[in-house]
């Protein structure tokens, strides 16, 4: 799950001496609202179609133009949460990868980052999602795994958020491989576990959209 393999080969890197209005008609035929700008394999920033606009003039070089999100880059290396993690720091659809002398070697888009993110958690599984809201020093995924499996339930993934009703606790989710959640909650609950929420799934995820949308429930966002 590290950045380099999620480089779309699509998306082509600008030049400084590429012109505006080459520029708006590649993000037109490839669909994309921005794209990275490197010069002599380092990577320079991003330049939007909004600023191109703004600037109206289809001849001005890119070189003249002032770039946007110049840090918003990971190394090739690195696991796909950081790639997700730095889109949203400098809340950018396009990141980056580097390796390790600094050379450009390509962009990974937000939609293939949430997609790796999705398969990583087990969102297109069937099965249920389970919030809970703890203490941090209340956190032990051994025992809240051995209470769910004494239901004959699997836990497939679980995810730490900070509770925005509570900053003293955070919030557990864990998605489940079965669908019923009558049993497992009551046993969490009579254990004192305190459960927030909860997402029955009744059939398969079959499409990107219903996938993205599964993953952005099941880190409640």
């Amino acid at each position: 799950m590290q950045a380099y393999e999620f480089i779309n080969n699509l998306i082509p890197p600008l030049k400084l001496s590429d012109r505006a209005g080459m520029a708006l008609a590649w993000m037109e035929e490839i669909r994309i609202d921005s794209l990275p700008v490197s010069d002599q394999g380092k990577f320079l920033g991003f330049i939007s179609d909004e600023v191109i606009f703004d600037r109206n003039d289809a001849d001005q070089l890119i070189g003249s133009i002032e770039l946007e999100a110049g840090a918003c880059w990971v190394y090739s290396n690195k696991h796909i949460y950081d790639v997700l993690r730095v889109a949203s720091e400098h809340q950018s659809n396009l990141v980056a990868v580097l390796d390790r002398e600094n050379t450009y070697l390509g962009v990974v888009t937000m939609e293939d980052a949430i997609s790796a993110f999705a398969d990583s958690l087990s969102i297109k599984s069937q099965g249920s999602v389970l919030i809970l809201s703890l203490f941090m020093t209340d956190y032990h995924l051994s025992e809240i795994s051995r209470l769910v499996e004494s239901e004959n339930t699997k836990i497939l993934s679980s995810f730490i958020t900070n509770d925005p009703l509570d900053d003293s606790k955070i919030k557990l989710t864990l998605k489940l491989d079965k669908t019923e959640l009558r049993h497992v909650k009551a046993t969490l609950e009579r254990f004192g576990y305190r459960v927030i929420d909860h997402y029955q799934e009744e059939t398969g995820i079959s499409g990107e959209e219903d996938r993205i949308g599964n993953l952005l429930r099941f880190l409640d966002i």
